[in-house]
């Protein structure tokens, strides 16, 4: 069984690697291509053709993440569909190769996928992203999120903020920062405008303040609302909190850039503040299940190595079972938009496609097994 464990496995990687060479060289030419316009546009500030390939090099990783499980299913496909042309997956058939051992071979090849996919997504990817925004903030200007910016909440005994960060610069400090405090039934009591801010030890320090406090009066016959009774322009103002850069980059960072760890402090701290964490845990478990859908890949292969092949008729098959695989991405990125909408369990979103393809793949599997 090493043997043939040998052969099957250098096949297939052989076969894997091709095609993910393939694939992360046309997106490498379809980012350089994007980046030809922020070329033109940021040229006059130094952004000069060398950073733009280190940019565009630096989003690799990510589509390394995105591409490995299709890259890992079209090789097996085509390694099994192969080997079923030419009657070598027969042969190793009549060498002890039953239906139970092939399986377990793919899948001991398709744990290795997993880990590398998870150590993609979770460590080479995150980081690549976040040094390519820095260097790209580095003559864009500052991280955005629209001209809304980001919004992020803080509670605090018996006083709630609501916070907007409008951009975080590379080095760490935000711009266009406004705060707004609340007491316990809502009524709002203080607005604070700050041009910038940086981080310190659980506090900020917001810099070129405007600061407005209001007092609520009672409701009566005649009326009653909010009377503001002094503003202020301090130079400076330390406002304690315990929101980190982490939270504020998340908050501004699409949720599928960010490492899973960081993910699940968001989402407790989101539960902690009242605020809707829905499309942040879809994306959890997303990532949790994501780098298994390598085994899925697997187990949609294998059904091709017990098919019957006619000279020429491979690149048929091989087309299907990409589709296949092209499918299974587009109902994964479509349940966690129908999971989002309908507010299903952000882990029955997430595990929905993979379990349901597992299943149409053993089935498959088992038909054919069955019936030669």
């Amino acid at each position: 069984m090493t043997t043939i464990r040998r052969l099957i496995y250098g096949e297939i990687l052989r076969s894997v690697g091709f095609v993910t060479l393939a694939f992360l060289l046309l997106f490498f030419f379809f980012d350089f291509v994007d980046e030809l316009q922020a070329l033109r546009r940021f040229g006059g500030q130094g952004y000069t053709l060398p950073q733009a390939l280190l940019y565009v090099f630096l989003l690799v990783p990510a589509h390394l993440y995105e591409l490995l499980p299709i890259a890992a299913l079209i090789g097996t496909i085509y390694v099994m569909a192969r080997m079923a042309e030419s009657s070598e997956f027969t042969i190793l058939r009549t060498s002890g190769l039953g239906p139970g051992r092939a399986l377990t071979t793919l899948l001991t090849l398709g744990v290795g996928f997993v880990i590398l996919t998870f150590i993609c997504g979770d460590y080479l990817a995150p980081a690549a992203n976040r040094t390519a925004q820095v260097l790209k903030a580095r003559f864009s200007g500052e991280l955005t999120k629209g001209q809304t910016g980001a919004w992020l909440k803080d509670r605090q005994q018996e006083r709630s903020y609501s916070v907007n960060v409008g951009a975080l610069s590379p080095l760490g400090s935000m711009s266009n920062v406004r705060i707004f405090e609340f007491d316990t039934e809502g009524r709002l009591l203080s607005s604070t405008k700050a041009e910038n801010a940086i981080f310190a030890q659980d506090a900020w320090i917001l810099q070129n303040v405007q600061r407005s406090d209001f007092e609520v009066t009672p409701r009566t016959a005649e009326g009653g609302g909010y009377s503001l009774i002094r503003r202020a322009q301090p130079p400076e103002l330390t406002w304690p909190t315990q929101l980190t850069i982490d939270m504020v980059a998340a908050a501004l960072l699409s949720p599928d850039r960010m490492q899973t760890v960081d993910l699940f402090q968001y989402i407790r701290h989101l539960d902690a503040n009242g605020q809707s964490a829905q499309r942040y845990e879809i994306e959890f478990w997303r990532k949790v299940f994501y780098p298994l859908s390598c085994l899925v890949m697997m187990v949609l292969a294998l059904p091709f190595a017990y098919l019957h092949f006619r000279s020429g008729n491979i690149a048929g098959f091989v087309f299907l079972g990409v589709l296949a695989g092209i499918s299974f991405f587009l109902l994964n990125n479509v349940f966690g938009f129908i999971g989002n909408l309908r507010n299903w369990e952000p882990w029955v979103a997430a595990a929905a496609p993979g379990i349901l393809y597992s299943l149409l793949s053993l089935g498959a599997f088992r038909w054919l097994v069955v019936r030669q």
